[in-house]
């Protein structure tokens, strides 16, 4: 089975349940929440698991929230290897297929803009788009099954096409 899978047009609508569903949660010290990652972007094959991008007034409010967001599905597993971030998965009960990934971090964070940076760039970009399917599929063929080599194979080119979109997003913020 192929990591990645042709573009879903249901997945906005499954994120937007999702970000409705944290939004609604109670969670206090939530300012928002972003749809991320390839199920973002129309028409990009991806990896068929909402990612999201909680954001929080403080990294006090983001582990205050812990109780919460276990109350909705997800287990926690702290910052994951990535300082200041909280990531958290959502599971189906019934299959096991993760479903969501939830990457929490304290509004201002550059993550956070370096994310939206990314995705608002595939959004704009037909071509950066194809380019990156492209890669996405090459990596995909080159290592079945193995999300860690997938992910290894396309990381310079996605740090490359980041860099791109964060110095044209501050270019045009100066101008």
């Amino acid at each position: 089975m192929s990591l990645v899978v042709a573009p879903d047009p249901n997945w906005p609508a499954q994120a937007k349940a999702e970000v409705d569903r944290w939004c609604h949660s109670g969670v206090s010290g939530l300012v928002t929440v972003h749809h991320i990652g390839s199920t973002s972007v129309p028409d990009l094959p991806a990896k068929p698991i909402i990612d999201l991008i909680p954001v929080f007034e403080s990294e006090a409010a983001m582990d205050a929230a812990r109780s919460k967001i276990e109350a909705l599905g997800f287990e926690w597993l702290g910052e994951f290897g990535l300082p200041g971030r909280r990531y958290c998965r959502y599971d189906d009960p019934e299959t096991g297929k993760r479903q969501v990934q939830a990457h929490c971090y304290v509004d201002g964070s550059d993550e956070i803009t370096r994310h939206i940076a990314f995705r608002d760039a595939l959004r704009a970009d037909p071509a950066l788009r194809a380019g990156y399917a492209a890669i996405k599929n090459k990596c995909a063929a080159l290592h079945p099954g193995d999300m860690h080599g997938y992910g290894d194979c396309k990381s310079d080119w996605v740090q490359k096409a980041e860099a791109h979109a964060i110095n044209a997003l501050a270019t045009k913020e100066t101008s």
